[in-house]
């Protein structure tokens, strides 16, 4: 027998209006990105036309060629790729040892060093600038890649990550990996990483997000424009009088394709690697 009632149709409309809300809210969500998408096949002065253009213009090609001619897209984009990608291994593998090191092993001042972990999570990034290109000019590091890289790869919040999802590995199965005659490595390696396969994926992510959008540190670091990275590249667009919007938004269309295309291969251990983390410590 069907369901009728009061009770019935004020269910239906609740999930009614639910919907409609969730649709409004993707909406508005999607809307700043398709806009993003069609003016950069604009040139700069339709894109402030009324009404605004919402279909595809014909100056994709040109503004590519543009930014080419500005300032070197295509290798600025190899830097990018390269650089977040050696990041994401280097820093997933420091985050990693230092993550299962923090959940696994008993040593002394381990809590003193945890907390100064957390704490270093709420120090704002500008308070180690100077500091750090102290450090770098001393080395002789200045306009490098390894300046770009190295400072940041033991990332406060990616140990905190790794360290709470390593807390759910029982260590029963450390303990039965030992008896059976595993060293340590070997039971990091293959014990502990393939049961962190999506706390892993959610690393790697938020590893390759971090160094694909950070503007800051290699701004200060990187003098050579050929080394730029595309936040960096980007910016040298913006004149004091004459910004082309159309070569700008162009840049930054592109430069969300990769993070989009990542997040859709791992957007499902992503999510669960996100909830793995939140286990109580």
């Amino acid at each position: 027998m069907a369901r009728t009632g009061p009770a019935f149709r004020a269910s239906t409309r609740g999930q009614v209006l639910l919907t409609g809300f969730m649709l409004a809210l993707l909406a508005l969500t999607v809307a700043p990105l398709y806009w993003l998408v069609m003016a950069s096949t604009h040139s700069s002065h339709e894109i402030f036309t009324r009404p605004p253009k919402l279909l595809p213009g014909s100056d994709l090609g040109a503004n590519l060629s543009h930014l080419q001619s500005s300032v070197g897209f295509g290798r600025v984009v190899f830097n990018s790729i390269a650089l977040a990608v050696c990041y994401t291994l280097l820093g997933g593998v420091v985050c990693t040892l230092a993550g299962y090191g923090f959940a696994k092993y008993s040593f002394r001042g381990r809590g003193f060093l945890f907390s100064v972990l957390l704490l270093a999570l709420v120090v704002p990034t500008q308070l180690t600038i100077v500091p750090l290109f102290k450090m770098m000019v001393d080395l002789g590091w200045l306009n490098t890649y390894q300046a770009v890289l190295l400072p940041n790869l033991a990332l406060p919040f990616g140990i905190f990550l790794m360290r709470q999802s390593m807390k759910s590995l029982p260590d029963e199965l450390l303990q039965a990996g030992r008896i059976d005659g595993c060293g340590e490595l070997s039971l990091f390696f293959r014990i502990a990483l393939p049961t962190m396969r999506p706390a892993l994926a959610a690393l790697a992510m938020f590893l390759f997000l971090f160094q694909w959008n950070d503007f800051l540190w290699p701004l200060v670091v990187l003098r050579d424009p050929s080394s730029y990275t595309i936040p960096v590249a980007l910016a040298t667009l913006t004149g004091s009088s004459d910004v082309d919007y159309g070569q700008l938004l162009t840049g930054t269309a592109v430069s969300a394709v990769p993070m989009a295309v990542l997040f859709l291969f791992l957007q499902k251990h992503f999510v669960s690697g996100m909830l793995a983390g939140a286990v109580k410590a």
